[in-house]
Parts: structure tokens; C-alpha cells; sequence
């Protein structure tokens, strides 16, 4: 029996895409192991998003040799789809497959002997291939979505991924009920662009909204979470759905990137500033202790001071909760990388440092303002010194003394204080009592 080890970097839908390609090589009868357990056989999903993709590749594949010399590794995911022939020359590479090919990687390298570079042209990765982690986390993550149609300026995900595809929601629901089978208590949909969903063969023959709705009858699942969802996508009628449902739960990250109108249009961003604003008013209007999530990136060409101030201060009198700050960097192949009046790399790293103190403040913030009420927790298997940790419905990471008997388990708490980590603590004596009585 061969062994395989994989590998992923970047977002939600690589992980869960991960998972699927590994249980494709479990049904062929191999065995998956750790990346350290001398595999035969190594998968690498790569991200193009993160700064220093082909650094970041060039150590994984330099461990994986060293662990095993011997081992056949092979490239995927969105840089091996944009740099396909620089990867297949890094020391140590077998074989490496573009956007169109990944899913059928056993057709391609036979049985793992045969090396090569398998990476079509992005137009031709219109097949959609469904995806959802289990067993790697306590939470899944089930993709419903792939691709983007979009033209945002300093963005390479649309030449890595192709056009934006879907499932069906009946597939989709299918799934999230043999997830559920499963004992999984919290699904994350995930995708590139989610508020997109419902285009099938090239054209939009179903909507997001209606895919909530139907998960939401959807029997043995506790929670449903939306994983990240444009501003413009991001309808009144999906805030008040979300409001109203008892699996949603009241948590969404959206991205802003620049709180300056100049700099959003110099994006090809599709809303302005008010339009975000609005987005974050109405959820808190009907759900006030929503967590909201924002993307930002400082330092897009032409961002000047005056354009930055404008996007702190927007953020510091948003009632948002937490922020995900990038530092922007240039990409081959998009259109701002010939955008004139490029930002100095130590004014972008600075002001991504004060974004992400702010960031911080946000969070404590958000966090004090629940203190001393109840919530429920999806406590997981994610222990440290004895301590274990869960989230809230509305994503309050919360930390409690470990016991096995509470992995995968919901249960309400009453959150009591911060810790030095910025996780909140509960009340221990209440949360015995409910832990026991439960």
C-alpha cells in the first residue's frame, strides 16, 4: 500500500478541495499519512494570493525530499495553474497540474511514475468539481462555487480559476445531508466568489438566496456559515434571511480592501464606500451582535496618504469586528502592475501595521461587548496546555478547561473575561452544570 502526504496553502476552498482529491486516493486503496511519515507519494496545493508563492512551494518540496527521498511529488492549485513550467523546474518537482487537470490527476500520472507538466489554458477549466472537508477539521468546509468573473485590478485568482461555475443546490443539499450523517455539526460554504452562485454552463440559472433557504431544512446540521460574500452580492433579503434563521448563523466577512472611493475605482471594485456602509448598517440594524469581517489592502498603487486616512478612519467608525489586512503586492499578469505612483514598500508595511492594531482594538471591542451574556459554543479538537477552544455562533473564539467528551459538542456558556491571548473565558462552574446536564 502506497502512502500519501498532502499539503495545502491558502484559502478555505483549497482546504477543502484537498480533502476531496485525498479521499479520491483513499478509495484507490492508499494510505494518507502525515507530511513527516516518509510518504511515497506528496501533494502540494498552492495559493497565489499569499506573497512569496514560489518561495513558500520551493521549502515544501525541499522538506518533502528530505523526508523522502524517493517520493513522487506533484504541484496543484492556483500557482501551479499560473507558473506551471517555473514550478516543474524547481528541484525535486515529478509532475505538476493546472486548474483543468487536478481532479484527474490519476489519469494524467498513471501510477505516480511518470512525470510531466499538465496545465491547459484557464479557459479551458469550465467543468465544476464539488469539494467539502471532513475528518481534517471539526468544521466543514463545502464548496458550492468556483471561478470569478470579475476584473479586480491587482487579482490573478480569475486566470488561476477560470470563470466563475456552480453546483446545483440540488447536489449542494445532497451533500450537506450526507454531511450530516456524519455527525458534523458546522459547514462553511465556501468559494471564490459565493454571491455569485448559480451559473451552470455559462449562464445563471439559480441564485444564493435560494440556496440558503433550502440548507436551512436541511435536518442534522446545527450551523451554516457563509464564508465570505461580496458587498454588492450581499442583498437586504440574504441579511434578513440570515436574521431570521435559526442554522445561519449571525456571522459575515466582507471584503472592503479600500475605504477610499479613488482607490476602490482604481480597483474595478463594483460599490463605493457608501454601499459598504450601508451592507454593515443593515446587518446590525437586525442582528446586532453580528460579527462582521472586512478584507483590506493597503498600499494599491496610487494610495496616497490622504487615501489611506480615509480608509482608517472609515474602518474605525464602522461597527466591523475584525479586519484581514494585505499588504499589496505586485502580480504578473493583472492590471495594476503597470498603474503608475507605486506606494514604497515601507509606507505599505507600515500602514498595514497600524490596520492591524486597529484590527485588534475591533475585536477586543466586539468581544467586550458580549461579555457576561450566553452563547453557544462549537467547542474543537484544538487543544493547547489543557485548554480547548470553540467559536460562537457569532465567532467569539472562547477557551475552556479540556475534556474529550466536549469535541464536536454545542454547548451554552455564559463568556466571563478576555485572557492574556485575547480569547474569552466562561464561567466554569455554569458551564460544568449545562456540560453534565447535556
Amino acid at each position: 500500500m502506497k502512502k500519501v502526504a498532502f499539503y495545502t496553502l491558502g484559502c478555505k476552498l483549497n482546504y477543502s478541495e484537498t480533502s476531496s482529491i485525498s479521499r479520491m486516493f483513499e478509495d484507490r486503496g492508499y494510505e494518507k499519512v502525515d507530511f513527516s511519515n516518509e510518504p511515497d507519494i506528496f501533494i502540494i496545493n498552492t495559493c497565489s494570493v499569499t506573497e512569496n508563492a514560489d518561495k513558500k512551494c520551493r521549502k515544501i518540496v525541499k522538506e518533502a525530499k528530505k523526508i523522502s527521498p524517493e517520493s513522487f511529488v506533484t504541484i496543484i492549485g492556483c500557482y501551479a495553474q499560473l507558473k506551471p513550467k517555473e514550478i516543474s523546474e524547481i528541484p525535486g518537482v515529478n509532475a505538476v497540474l493546472g486548474a483543468a487537470e487536478k481532479f484527474q490527476l490519476f489519469d494524467y500520472l498513471d501510477d505516480f511514475t511518470k512525470d510531466g507538466v499538465y496545465a491547459s489554458e484557464i479557459k479551458e477549466a469550465t467543468t465544476y468539481n464539488a469539494s467539502y472537508s471532513i475528518a481534517d477539521r471539526t468544521r466543514t468546509f463545502l464548496k458550492v462555487q468556483d471561478g470569478c468573473n470579475y476584473g479586480c485590478a491587482f487579482c490573478t485568482i480569475p486566470l488561476a480559476r477560470g470563470k466563475s461555475r456552480s453546483d446545483t443546490i440540488a447536489n449542494i443539499v445532497n451533500q450537506a445531508m450526507e454531511l450530516g450523517k456524519t455527525g458534523v455539526k458546522e459547514i462553511v460554504l465556501t468559494g471564490v466568489n459565493i454571491g455569485d452562485f448559480g451559473i451552470q454552463d455559462g449562464k445563471r440559472k439559480e441564485k444564493f438566496i435560494d440556496l440558503i433557504k433550502a440548507l436551512d431544512k436541511v435536518p442534522g446540521i446545527n450551523r451554516f456559515r457563509i464564508s465570505s460574500i461580496e458587498p454588492n452580492l450581499l442583498s437586504n433579503e440574504i441579511i434578513e434571511f440570515v436574521a431570521s434563521s435559526e442554522k445561519f448563523v449571525p456571522h459575515f466577512h466582507i471584503p472592503l480592501q479600500s475605504g477610499s472611493d479613488n482607490i476602490l475605482q482604481g480597483m474595478n471594485r463594483r460599490y463605493l464606500s457608501d454601499l459598504y456602509k450601508q451592507r454593515v448598517e443593515k446587518i446590525k440594524k437586525v442582528m446586532p451582535h453580528c460579527c462582521i469581517g472586512v478584507d483590506v489592502i493597503t498600499g494599491f498603487p496610487g494610495e496616497d496618504e490622504n487615501d489611506f486616512l480615509q480608509t482608517y478612519n472609515f474602518l474605525n467608525e464602522l461597527d466591523v469586528s475584525y479586519l484581514h489586512v494585505f499588504t499589496y503586492s505586485e502580480r504578473p499578469n493583472t492590471k495594476a502592475i503597470s498603474m503608475d505612483n507605486p506606494v514604497l514598500l515601507k509606507d505599505r508595511n507600515d500602514r498595514s501595521k497600524m490596520l492591524r492594531s486597529l484590527s485588534e482594538k475591533k475585536r477586543r471591542f466586539f468581544y467586550e461587548q458580549h461579555l457576561n451574556r450566553n452563547f453557544t459554543v462549537l467547542f474543537e479538537d484544538d487543544v493547547e496546555n489543557g485548554m480547548m477552544h470553540g467559536f460562537t455562533e457569532n465567532y467569539i473564539r472562547v477557551t475552556a478547561k479540556y475534556d474529550p467528551l466536549l469535541i464536536n459538542e454545542t454547548k451554552e456558556v455564559c463568556l466571563k473575561s478576555i485572557d492574556a491571548n485575547g480569547h474569552v473565558e466562561i464561567d466554569e462552574p455554569e458551564f460544568e452544570a449545562v456540560a453534565i446536564s447535556g
